[in-house]
Formats: C-alpha cells, structure tokens, sequence
C-alpha cells in the first residue's frame, strides 16, 4: 500500500527536522562537548560548529530553510572533501558516509523547502 501524496509535506517536514538534530547535535560537541568533541577545535572546526549549530537549530525551525540548507550542503560538500577524501575514495572506508548523506539532504532542502511545521510555511500562509 503506498503512502499517500498527501503525506509529503509531513514527511519532508520529518525529514528536515531529523537532518537539523543531527547537525546541531555536532555542533554541541564543538561547542559544549556534549558529547565530546574528539580533537582540540581549530578555525576551520570554529567554523564548522558556528555553521552546524547556528544552521542545525534554523533547520529544525524550519526558518529561512532554503538558503541555509544550501549553505550547509556547501558545507558539508567541503568537509567530505577536506577532511574523509583524502583517507580514501570509499565513503564506508573514510567515514564520510554521514556528511555526504547530510550534503544531500541539505540540498534537497535547498530546493524543496521546509515542508509542513515549520517557521517559513507559516510565514508563507500569513
């Protein structure tokens, strides 16, 4: 039995939500080491953790999703190949799996929106 058509926009909005938890849940590593962040932060992890914390809530939220999942799809795009390319060119053999998933679903995001319960489709209906 498929799922209804009518489910989509609660399912992307799932999907959204999910994708942002995980994300700003590096970013509280970073930060708060909550969990432990493995490895002294550098300017580039700095950054990082601005952008998955920062990012990670404005994608649970719901608000401005378009152009900060497409931000973040950049970002994670970079990551892969900064820091997981380099150890080999398979993703389950460097551990880039989770970041090359999160760049694509960042940029599915990008294009289509935040979905139902969120900041922006509230927004839109005002």
């Amino acid at each position: 039995m498929p799922i209804p058509a009518t489910w989509s926009p609660k399912l992307l909005a799932l999907l959204r939500i999910v994708a942002g938890l995980g994300f700003l849940h590096h970013g509280t590593s970073k930060f708060f080491n909550l969990p432990p962040f493995p490895m002294p932060l550098n300017p580039l992890f700095t950054v990082a953790g601005v952008l998955e914390l920062a990012g990670g809530a404005l994608i649970v939220l719901g608000l401005l999703t378009r152009p900060v999942a497409f931000v973040l799809a950049g970002m994670s795009a970079v990551a892969y190949f900064m820091v997981h390319a380099p150890k080999s060119p398979f993703p389950s053999v460097n551990g880039g799996e989770p970041v090359m998933l999160y760049c694509f679903i960042f940029l599915y995001l990008a294009a289509a929106g935040a979905g139902a319960w969120s900041v922006d489709a509230t927004r839109s209906r005002s």
